[in-house]
């Protein structure tokens, strides 16, 4: 295991810093005559470059972020796409920008089968209805503003009483139609299908497969509409019948952007609060900075965000210059944050108390009594000493029978230490022990209700809990809407930005490192990414196993039709094994499921099963027959002589030196079964090489996804190696024996 890690580590640290830089260009006129370009397959986007540059080459990648990717690393000159999503990724890539001019105009609209017409009209008929109510505009807010994250998907109920709309998409395509924190596939395509099925009143069944085949899954009827930013042309529009437009665009070019405007390498560090002035901010949403900001400086970017880690990952990889923070939380922050620094001024000085409903004051006077008893008898001092005053405090022991009811406190675990934070599956901090002693004061057992903050204040409104102590700053704009308590304590207001030596960081192996373990929590740990890893590994171990076993069976019966006398067997098995093993298995996986399988609603994971359980009985089946073949007919016909049957000569003599043979090479078979489970993404299973591929298409990581895979495809590859090899031991006594007298031996 040790010898493997060393040869992994060095790998991983190699790939993940590696990078070719490219040339920089500001216009199409600077673009070289022969430009490479890459574009996302099945996509027209190729076919529009081609019109604009004639001597373009193309590149062709799987995804859209595979071609930004390309751009980044200097593999490709330019990606071109759907201007919204190269906006998006632009925004999460500080190397690359959009060129402003579009290669041509653009119209996005979802597809149905041809003959489909009463779903077309209904489409159409939910957009006029939309874009006359104003909600259009409001999904055009959500889903693609100029500044921030797209997003978050709307609440909408539906009956679900006419059946099922299966909608086909590409959730790679941000912000149009990607994978949420919650492993949701969310985003302005979704949106709309949502909506066009509660008209239906259906169900909405989202599948997610690769973009190149959309419209092959549509046409053989696996889905019932399909969207992903989907360009209306005409030569799609002969195969399939298109909507209205819903979304009017352009095909852009995503290319490199100079050095002087990429961040944080070309920036001015912020060392005073004046600077702030024309920078780009970060806001806790619901927060008392977001009114604060819009006063003391109107000429700033303003960036929300739900959560502090999303803004200060934000902060760290210069997607804004400055962060608005409590004073209390800083300790923390900046020893969990190296690379970030607070300003030495503060920008005020605030109030923080605990929040109740107006229409409860009994239960705020009682708090009140509460604070003053245990500022009284010191426990206040204790439990500020223990979370401010150090930064790993401990939770201490509180009774509390609850025999009086339930306490519902809204807090926020992602605050952090000292006020809030999860270790394990208990809540801790400052703010949790103090609403868990009132709690027990008043006998009542505390349930912890954790909520985005800006949903804080309407839960205590509406009734779903019963108070807040969330780092509530006290204002007079929220003592409108909430009773405040007496002040439980005091902070300053702080900036956090960049520090100056970050500029240095990620050198040597000491740096790589670091940056291996931030790579490792923004791809798995964040947003429990790990989820969609741990599925897709199910699903490939899943897929392989079953599909050895169908092959094995189905091989063996192939090798006895192959190795028959009779050419009624013999002849159809000959034809069989050139026919599979002469097409690419890609190819066999798409018939297979696009056209053996096309009028019958099955599992993808089954149709997987059977082609890859094809494919191996092709090759194992040729393996079984040399390697029966290879053992000495002489000893068939002297079993048969010592007065074995046939069937037992070859059960019990032929067959276990056969295995000796066969296992070799049976096992490079198996692996390589194993790696090439990686394509069924095309047929909407979502297995590891998928999961990397969403992680990607969330964090922006160019490499870590990658080298991840392929890590877990070296491990199981490695993990089944030693189980065949252990198989190969058992049937070959030679080998056994030598283990054995080795084994006496030690």
């Amino acid at each position: 295991m040790k010898t493997i890690i060393l040869l992994i580590l060095p790998a991983i640290m190699l790939l993940h810093g590696c990078k070719t830089d490219g040339n920089y260009y500001e216009t199409f006129d600077q673009l070289p005559d022969g430009a490479l370009i890459a574009v996302p397959t099945g996509t027209v986007a190729d076919q529009l470059v081609l019109g604009r540059f004639p001597d373009a080459n193309i590149a062709y990648y799987n995804t859209v972020l595979d071609c930004a990717l390309a751009v980044d690393a200097g593999m490709a000159d330019a990606a071109a796409y759907d201007m919204p999503i190269l906006k998006n990724i632009a925004r999460r890539y500080e190397t690359l920008h959009v060129l402003e001019e579009v290669v041509v105009p653009d119209n996005y609209g979802f597809a149905v089968q041809s003959g489909n017409q009463a779903l077309k009209a209904t489409i159409d008929k939910v957009l006029s209805e939309i874009t006359s109510d104003g909600t259009y505009k409001q999904m055009l807010d959500r889903w693609l503003p100029p500044e921030g994250e797209p997003g978050p998907m709307p609440d909408l109920p539906a009956g679900f009483s006419s059946g099922v709309l299966r909608f086909g998409t590409a959730a790679t395509t941000e912000p149009m139609s990607y994978v949420s924190a919650n492993q949701e596939v969310i985003g302005f395509d979704i949106e709309l299908a949502v909506r066009i099925a509660n008209k239906l009143n259906k169900k909405l069944e989202i599948i997610d497969m690769e973009f190149g085949a959309l419209l092959p899954a549509l046409i053989a009827g696996r889905v019932d509409m399909i969207g992903a930013g989907m360009s209306i042309t005409e030569e799609r529009a002969k195969r399939v019948l298109f909507s209205n437009s819903y979304y009017e665009g352009g095909i852009a070019l995503l290319v490199q952007a100079p050095p002087q405007e990429r961040m944080p390498g070309g920036e001015q560090y912020i060392t005073s609060v004046e600077e702030l002035k024309d920078k780009r901010l970060g806001i806790l949403m619901g927060s008392i900075y977001d009114a604060y900001a819009e006063e003391a400086f109107p000429d700033a970017g303003k960036y929300s965000f739900n959560s502090v880690p999303d803004m200060l990952l934000s902060l760290s990889t210069g997607r804004i210059d400055a962060a608005f923070v409590d004073e209390a939380y800083l300790l923390p922050l900046l020893s969990e944050n190296p690379g970030l620094a607070a300003l030495d001024e503060h920008l005020f000085y605030v109030e923080i108390a605990a929040g109740f409903n107006k229409q409860n004051p009994g239960l705020k006077n009682q708090f009140n009594e509460y604070l003053q008893y245990i500022r009284s008898d010191g426990t206040y001092d204790e439990a500020y000493n223990r979370w401010i005053g150090q930064l790993n405090g401990a939770m201490p022991e509180i009774k509390n029978p609850g025999d009086k009811g339930v306490l519902r406190v809204g807090i926020v675990s992602d605050l952090g230490l000292p006020l809030t934070a999860v270790r394990g599956d208990q809540y801790i901090g400052f703010d949790v022990e103090i609403a868990s002693r009132f709690g027990a004061r008043l006998d009542k057992e505390v349930v912890f209700v954790n909520l985005p903050f800006a949903s804080l204040l309407p839960s205590l409104a509406s009734g779903r809990i019963d108070m807040i102590t969330a780092s509530m700053m006290r204002t007079a704009e929220r003592a409108e809407q909430i009773d405040f308590s007496d002040t439980y304590l005091y902070s300053g207001a702080s900036v956090l930005v960049r520090s100056h030596a970050k500029e240095k960081a990620v050198v040597g192996l000491k740096g790589r490192l670091e940056n291996i373990g931030d790579s490792f929590y923004n791809n798995l740990i964040r947003e429990n990414r790990y989820i969609l890893i741990l599925n897709g590994l199910y699903i490939t171990v899943l897929i392989t196993i079953l599909a050895t076993i169908v092959g094995t069976l189905l091989g063996a019966l192939i090798c006895a039709m192959r190795m028959s006398k009779n050419n009624l067997f013999k002849r159809p098995a000959s034809a069989i094994i050139s026919g599979i093993r002469g097409t690419p298995v890609l190819v066999l996986l798409m018939i297979i499921y696009y056209i053996v399988f096309a009028s019958v609603r099955i599992n993808p994971v089954l149709v997987a099963v059977v082609a890859f359980g094809i494919n191996f009985a092709a090759y194992v089946s040729e393996m079984f027959r040399t390697s029966i073949e290879s053992i000495d007919r002489g000893q068939t016909e002297a079993g048969i002589a010592s007065g074995f049957t046939r069937a037992q000569t070859f059960l019990y003599i032929v067959m276990p030196q056969a295995l000796r043979r066969v296992i070799p090479v049976y096992k490079g078979e198996f692996i390589s079964l194993l790696k090439m489970t990686s394509i069924v993404g095309y047929i909407a299973v979502q297995d590891l090489t998928k999961a990397s591929d969403i992680i990607r298409s969330r964090t922006f990581d160019a490499f870590f996804p990658l080298i991840m895979a392929a890590v877990i495809y070296f491990l199981l590859a490695w993990s089944l190696g030693l189980i065949l090899d252990r198989i190969e031991t058992g049937v070959d006594p030679k080998r056994k024996r030598k283990i054995q007298r080795k084994e006496v031996l030690a």
